[in-house]
C-alpha cells in the first residue's frame, strides 16, 4: 500500500514541476528575493569540486546548480524526473557553452540509473523534500558515490528563532502561494511548497537520516536567517583503499 502511495506522490510532484517549468527560474528568483543563486554558489563551494571530478546533480530542475558545478568539474550528470525541466536545462547548458560537460537525464532519484561508485561528488538543491522515501534516496546517492566522495544537500528548513518564525510563516503560507500563482499560473504548486517546507525534518533529523544510510562526517550550516540549510556528508573510503593511498 505504501509503495502505491509513494509512486503516486512521485507522479503528482513530477506533473506539478512540469506545469511550472517554463517560469520556474523566475519564480525562484522572486520568492527567494534574489538569493537562490547565492545559495547554490555556497553549495558548490561546500562540494569543492576539482577539474578531474565527475559530479551528479540530483533533482537538477532547469540546471541552475548544474551549470555552476560544470564550471568547476570535468563533467556533470544532471538528473530530474520532470522532462520539461530537463529540456530547459539542456537548452541553458548549450547557451552557456557548457553542453559538452553536462549530460541531462530524465530519471528517478529513488532508482538512480547509474552503476555503483560512479561520481566523486553529488549535490542536490530543493529536492530531498520531494522524495517519497527520503532514506531510500540517500541510500541511492551513497551507492553511486565513490569512496571518499562528498554529498551536499541544499534545502529549505524551519527557522529556530520565534521572531523569524512570526514573519516567515505568514510569508510562506499566504504570500508565497499568491506570488507563485501570479508568476507561474499555478498557485497549487506553491501551496505544496509551503506544506512540504513546514513538514520537512529539522536539520538534526536530516543529518541523522544521512548517518542512518551510511554517510559519515555529517555537518550543516543554516543561512538566510535560518530558513535555508546546507548539509555536507562523506562516503568513507574503505580501509583497503585508505591503506593503498597511504
Amino acid at each position: 500500500m505504501q509503495q502505491v502511495s509513494s509512486a503516486e506522490k512521485s507522479r503528482t510532484v513530477s506533473r506539478m514541476f512540469g506545469r511550472i517549468a517554463k517560469r520556474y527560474d523566475l519564480g525562484n528568483r522572486v520568492i527567494s528575493l534574489g538569493r537562490d543563486q547565492a545559495w547554490r554558489r555556497q553549495t558548490v563551494a561546500k562540494l569543492a569540486p576539482t577539474a578531474k571530478d565527475d559530479l551528479l546533480d540530483i533533482g537538477a530542475g532547469t540546471g541552475d546548480l548544474t551549470l555552476l558545478m560544470a564550471k568547476e568539474a570535468r563533467s556533470v550528470t544532471a538528473l530530474d524526473f520532470s522532462h520539461p525541466m530537463v529540456v530547459i536545462g539542456q537548452r541553458k547548458a548549450t547557451e552557456a557553452g557548457l553542453a559538452r560537460k553536462v549530460s541531462f537525464v530524465t530519471g528517478d532519484a529513488l532508482h538512480l540509473p547509474f552503476p555503483d561508485e560512479s561520481f566523486e561528488g553529488i549535490a542536490t538543491a530543493f529536492t530531498v523534500r520531494n522524495l517519497a522515501k527520503m532514506e531510500q534516496g540517500f541510500a541511492e546517492m551513497r551507492r553511486v558515490l565513490k569512496p571518499g566522495g562528498r554529498l551536499v544537500c541544499l534545502e529549505f528548513t524551519n527557522p529556530r528563532s520565534r521572531i523569524i518564525r512570526f514573519f516567515y510563516r505568514p510569508y510562506l503560507h499566504h504570500i508565497l502561494p499568491v506570488l507563485g500563482g501570479i508568476l507561474t499560473g499555478d498557485g497549487a504548486a506553491y501551496r505544496y511548497l509551503a506544506r512540504s517546507i513546514s513538514a520537512f525534518p529539522s536539520v538534526e533529523s536530516l543529518a541523522e537520516a544521512m548517518r542512518a544510510t551510511g554517510f559519515a562526517r555529517v555537518e550543516w550550516t543554516t543561512i538566510n536567517l535560518g530558513t535555508v540549510a546546507i548539509h555536507a556528508a562523506h562516503k568513507e573510503a574503505s580501509p583497503v583503499a585508505m591503506r593503498a593511498a597511504a
